[in-house]
């Protein structure tokens, strides 16, 4: 299955997703790639989107990351590896692995700044939404469910446009629901998947998420208890904001011509 875009995709898994409507919802996006496909359901749910960061651990000769580090430090290692390998190939590596753990977390922050693109307050009492614009191995979503871990959730919904066999199996371990719009044997590259792979720069990333955040706490705030909130044309403000990212396609929001 093919998508002319991550948009497209996000919408379409959006639809798949509408009975959440009147429910406590939070959407994490995995990559960047994945935010702009969760931006949709964002929309479309008036929630909160957010994004969590990870970064892989390569150790040299090995085909697989030993593990990822996620933004607050938090470290998953890779279940294609044995309980055994992982001991060994952390008393081979320790050092190399300690200074690569550092220097992940160091890329992260550089690229969050100080505010950050995941707060856990907005995320507690909630049902997560995890999206993705492709997964290969589902290696991050051990990543995001043991982040997930320090904070009290309804429950934990999977949802990307495709993903691979593997992927799929993990989702069944890890995720209470799945919306999977095309499960592939031979996974190419997510690029392949998509007509159109033009995707925004990470500092465009960071202002959809906020603006998206800003948005939906508002609503919140405004929000009859019972009813779903009724999406207002955002001040004149976050209406510029908000055209710089529906201009690329990626978040449909009322703006001012």
């Amino acid at each position: 299955m093919y998508f002319s875009s991550r948009a497209d995709a996000g919408q379409q898994l959006a639809q798949e997703l509408e009975k959440y409507q009147d429910e406590s919802c939070a959407v994490v996006a995995l990559s960047d790639g994945g935010a702009v496909v969760g931006a949709q359901i964002a929309q479309s749910l008036h929630c909160v989107l957010m994004m969590l960061l990870t970064e892989p651990v390569d150790l040299p000769g090995e085909p697989e990351p030993i593990a990822v580090i996620n933004q607050d430090g938090g470290f998953t290692y890779n279940s294609v590896y044995s309980t055994g390998e992982l001991e060994e190939l952390d008393m081979d590596y320790h050092r190399y692995i300690e200074e690569s753990k550092l220097d992940k977390l160091h890329q992260m922050h550089h690229l969050l700044g100080r505010k950050g693109l995941i707060d856990k307050d907005l995320l507690r009492g909630h049902t997560i939404i995890l999206t993705s614009d492709g997964l290969s191995s589902g290696f991050s979503l051990d990543a995001a469910v043991d982040y997930l871990k320090t904070v009290k959730i309804e429950r934990i919904i999977v949802a990307v446009p495709l993903a691979t066999v593997q992927a799929v199996d993990r989702m069944h371990i890890l995720a209470d629901e799945i919306h999977c719009l095309s499960v592939i044997e031979n996974y190419i590259s997510t690029n392949h998947y998509y007509e159109d792979n033009s995707t925004p720069g990470h500092s465009q990333i960071i202002e959809m998420i906020e603006n998206i955040v800003q948005i939906a706490e508002e609503e919140e705030k405004t929000a009859v208890p019972g009813k779903s909130p009724v999406r207002q044309a955002p001040p004149l403000k976050k209406q510029r904001a908000a055209k710089t990212v529906s201009e690329e396609g990626l978040l449909k929001v009322p703006h001012d011509d």
